[in-house]
C-alpha cells in the first residue's frame, strides 16, 4: 500500500493558526497571510481490517511549507488562496509490496520537491456579528493541481486530481461553562475527480472545543474523521473474506491505487495559538487513532499569522 497524503497536507494545514477563525470572516478590507511549517511521518500502511501492514511498512516523511492569504471582501464574505510546496521523502528500507515497483525517486530514498494543488476558498458568515455566540459559516473549496506532477509512489506531492468541497463550519460559545469555551465542528463534503470511472467522493467532520486561557493565548482539542464513499479496499493478508490485493485485481486499478484508495480513519490534535501585537504565532499536533485502508500518520504544524489591512477598501 503507498500513500495519498495530498488531502492530510491542507487538513493539517487549515488546522493550524487561529483556532477560532475557522467559523469565522475577515472584516471587510482586512486580512491575513498565513505561513506554516508541517513534518509530516507516515509510519505504516493500515489494512482493510483495521490492523498495520507488517509484511510492508512503507514508511515515508514529508516536510512542506504551506502559504495561504485571506481576504474580507465584504463583512461576511471571506475569499483565500493558497498553495503547499511539499517535500516527501521514501525511508522504507525494505522493497516495494509484491506485484509492485518503486520508481526512481523511491528507489534512492531521495528528497522529492516541488509545488502541490492550487486551493481557493470562500466563506461565508450567514449569523451576522463575528462576536456573537453562534457562528454559521458554509464554505466553497476548489483544489486544482498545480502541475502534472508524478502520483504514484510514496516520495510524490499528492494524487493529481481536482476536486470541489461544499462545507459548513458552525461555532458555538458556551455560555454554561465559561465565556471563553466554545465548542465547534465542521462537514464537508467532496466531489473528487473520477479516475477509471470509479467514484471516490468522501465526507470529513471536526469537532472540538477552543478555550481562551487568555487575552492571548488559545487551546483547541479535537476529532477529525473521513469516509470515503466509493474508492476500493486493499485487504489484508489474513483475511479470509477480502485478502491481498483486495479490490486491486487488475494492473490498470495497482497502478492508480493512491487515487482509488478507500482511505477512512478517525484521528485526534491539539493546537496552541498565541497573539502578538502584529501576529499570531501557532502550533498544532495531528495523531492517528483508527482507520482502514489508510496510513498511520503523526504531523506537526508550526506557523505565523499576519493579519493586515487594506485602507481604501475598509472605509
Amino acid at each position: 500500500m503507498r500513500s495519498a497524503f495530498g488531502i492530510f497536507v491542507f487538513a493539517a494545514a487549515s488546522n493550524a493558526g487561529n483556532a477560532l477563525a475557522q467559523a469565522s470572516v475577515e472584516p471587510r478590507g482586512f486580512g491575513s497571510v498565513s505561513l506554516s511549517f508541517l513534518a509530516i511521518n507516515h509510519s505504516g500502511p493500515i489494512l482493510t481490517n483495521g490492523t498495520l501492514d507488517s509484511v510492508y511498512p512503507g514508511t515515508s516523511v514529508n516536510r512542506d511549507i504551506d502559504f495561504e492569504v485571506n481576504y474580507g471582501v465584504t463583512d461576511r464574505l471571506t475569499l483565500s488562496a493558497g498553495i503547499p510546496f511539499v517535500s516527501s521523502k521514501y525511508t522504507d528500507p525494505g522493497g516495494p509490496p509484491p506485484g509492485s515497483k518503486l520508481n526512481s525517486v523511491d528507489e534512492c530514498r531521495c528528497w522529492n520537491s516541488g509545488f502541490q494543488d492550487f486551493r481557493f476558498k470562500a466563506r461565508y458568515n450567514v449569523t451576522g456579528h463575528p462576536h456573537s455566540a453562534l457562528l454559521i459559516t458554509p464554505s466553497v473549496f476548489v483544489g486544482v493541481p498545480s502541475h502534472a506532477y508524478e502520483y504514484q509512489g510514496e516520495a510524490v506531492f499528492g494524487r493529481r486530481l481536482k476536486e470541489l468541497q461544499l462545507g459548513i463550519d458552525v461555532r458555538r460559545r458556551i455560555d454554561a461553562i465559561s465565556q471563553n469555551f466554545y465548542i465547534q465542528g465542521n462537514y464537508t463534503y467532496a466531489f473528487v475527480e473520477r479516475v477509471l470511472d470509479i467514484p471516490n467522493n468522501r465526507s470529513n467532520s471536526k469537532l472540538g472545543g477552543v478555550f481562551l486561557l487568555t487575552e492571548r493565548l488559545s487551546l483547541e482539542g479535537r476529532l477529525t474523521w473521513q469516509h470515503s464513499h466509493g474508492g476500493l479496499r486493499a485487504g489484508s493478508p489474513t483475511s479470509a473474506t477480502l485478502p491481498s490485493p483486495g479490490d486491486f485485481t487488475t494492473q490498470e486499478t495497482r497502478d492508480q491505487l493512491d487515487r482509488l484508495l478507500r482511505d477512512n480513519y478517525l484521528r485526534t490534535g491539539i493546537g496552541v495559538n498565541y497573539s502578538l501585537q502584529r501576529m499570531n504565532l501557532f502550533a498544532d499536533f495531528s495523531g492517528f487513532i483508527a482507520g482502514s485502508d489508510t496510513h498511520r500518520i503523526r504531523a506537526l504544524a508550526l506557523g505565523v499569522n499576519i493579519p493586515f489591512q487594506l485602507r481604501r477598501f475598509s472605509e
